[in-house]
C-alpha cells in the first residue's frame, strides 16, 4: 500500500511540475512582451531565480541550522547537471538558438564565477564571510549588466503578435507556477527517495541521482517547456542565470550567514563544472546554436561523470 501511495505522489509531483512550468513560462514571456524586455533577460532573471529556489532553500536553511557543509556539493552538483543533463536533454528535444550576448558575455561569466568559487574554496578550504561578500558584489555587477540589457532591449515582432493578457494575470501565473514547480519538485524527490530506500538503494546513490536530479527538475521542465514553446532565449537564459545565481547568491548568502566548508574532494567537481561550461561555450561558439549533436555530447559527458561518482562512492 505504501508503494502505491508513493507512486501516486510521484505522478502528482510530476503533474505539478509540468503545469507549473507551463504557467511560469507563459507568464514570464508575457511580461517580457508587455514591457518590451528581451526574453533572454527574463530567462536570466525571473525564470532563473524561480527555478533556483530549491537550491537556495536547501542551502540557506542548512546554513541557518548549522549544516552548511552541503552547500558546495548542492550548488556545484546542480550546476553540472544543469548544463550537461538539462541543456543536453532540451537540445535533443529541440535545437536551442543562442544569442550573441550569451556566447560573448554570459557563458564566459559562468566560467569565471565557477573558477572563482573553486579558488576561494581551495585557498583555505572554506568560503568565508568575506568571500560571501565578494560573491554578492559580483552578483550586483551581474544585475547591473542585466539592467543595462533590459534598457537596451525591445520585444521582437514575433513577441508583439502574441495575445495581450492583463499584467496581474501574468504575475499571478509566474507566482503560482513557481510555487507549483518548487512544491512539485519536493513531492517528487520525497516520493522517489522513499521508493528508492524501499528497494534497498544506498543513501549515497540516492543523493547522487534522485536528490541531485530533483533539485534540478524545475530547470529541466522549465527549459524543455520553453524550448518546445519556441522561447529558446528563456530556455538558455534559465540555465545560465540559474548557474550564476547558484554560485553568487546561494553560496554568497550561505557564506555570509556562516562560513562554508570546501572539502578537497570538491576540486574534481569544480573542475567538471568549469569543463561543462567550457564545453557549452565550444558547442555554441560557431553556429550560435546548441544542436542535438552538442546535446548528445553533453549527455555522454555527464554519463562519464556519473560513472566516476559511482566508482568514487565505492569503499
Amino acid at each position: 500500500m505504501q508503494i502505491v501511495i508513493q507512486l501516486l505522489l510521484l505522478v502528482a509531483g510530476f503533474c505539478l511540475l509540468m503545469k507549473g512550468a507551463d504557467w511560469f513560462v507563459e507568464g514570464a514571456s508575457g511580461i517580457a512582451d508587455r514591457f518590451g524586455i528581451p526574453q533572454l533577460v527574463i530567462g536570466l532573471t525571473i525564470v532563473a531565480i524561480g527555478t533556483s529556489l530549491p537550491e537556495a532553500a536547501v542551502s540557506i536553511a542548512a546554513a541557518l541550522e548549522g549544516s552548511a557543509d552541503i552547500t558546495i556539493g548542492n550548488v556545484v552538483g546542480s550546476n553540472i547537471m544543469n548544463v550537461l543533463v538539462i541543456l543536453g536533454l532540451t537540445s535533443v528535444i529541440c535545437a536551442i538558438p543562442v544569442q550573441k550576448s550569451t556566447v560573448k558575455y554570459e557563458i564566459p561569466f559562468v566560467i569565471i564565477v565557477t573558477v572563482i568559487l573553486g579558488l576561494l574554496g581551495l585557498f583555505d578550504n572554506t568560503v568565508s564571510r568575506l568571500d560571501g561578500i565578494l560573491l554578492w558584489v559580483l552578483m550586483a555587477v551581474y544585475m547591473g549588466y542585466l539592467l543595462k540589457m533590459a534598457k537596451k532591449g525591445t520585444a521582437s515582432k514575433e513577441e508583439k503578435k502574441e495575445k495581450k493578457m492583463p499584467v496581474w494575470k501574468m504575475l499571478l501565473m509566474v507566482a503560482v507556477g513557481a510555487v507549483m514547480i518548487v512544491g512539485g519538485s519536493k513531492v517528487t524527490v520525497d516520493a522517489a527517495t522513499k521508493l528508492a530506500t524501499f528497494f534497498g538503494m544506498s543513501e549515497r546513490f540516492i543523493g547522487l541521482t534522485i536528490v541531485a536530479l530533483g533539485t534540478s527538475l524545475p530547470e529541466l521542465v522549465t527549459s524543455a517547456t520553453a524550448a518546445v514553446k519556441g522561447k529558446s532565449d528563456i530556455a538558455m537564459g534559465n540555465i545560465i542565470g540559474s548557474n550564476i545565481f547558484n554560485i553568487l547568491f546561494v553560496v554568497g548568502t550561505t557564506a555570509v550567514i556562516t562560513p562554508v566548508k570546501y572539502q578537497a574532494t570538491f576540486l574534481v567537481d569544480s573542475l567538471i563544472a568549469v569543463g561543462a561550461a567550457v564545453l557549452l561555450f565550444l558547442c555554441v561558439i560557431r553556429k550560435k546554436k546548441l544542436t542535438r549533436t552538442g546535446g548528445i555530447i553533453m549527455l555522454l559527458g555527464y554519463a562519464a561523470y556519473f560513472v566516476y561518482l559511482i566508482q568514487f562512492s565505492q569503499p
